[in-house]
């Protein structure tokens, strides 16, 4: 799967995890806890919610890795193989 089908993946689960949050207004570098302000249940939930639509693994030492946008596209580009 392409990284930009990967972010507007992420975008959707991230908006369904945090309703709050208007997906045309998050950048690329917006940090999910930091920025975004995203608890770790949320996090828990938007992993969740990634494995569920994607079919891929997140492992916890892996957060820093879908802790952006942009971040998160290129993880589950390659996770997906895209």
């Amino acid at each position: 799967m392409k990284a930009a089908d990967c972010r507007a993946i992420f975008l959707e689960e991230l908006t369904r995890v945090a309703p709050d949050i208007d997906p045309a207004t998050v950048g690329d570098d917006d940090h999910i806890q930091d920025d975004l302000e995203l608890d770790s249940m949320d996090v828990l939930n938007l992993v969740s919610a990634l494995h569920q639509r994607l079919g891929v693994d997140i492992p916890e030492r892996d957060y820093p890795r879908i802790a952006t946008a942009a971040l998160a596209a290129d993880y589950l580009a390659e996770a997906t193989g895209g």
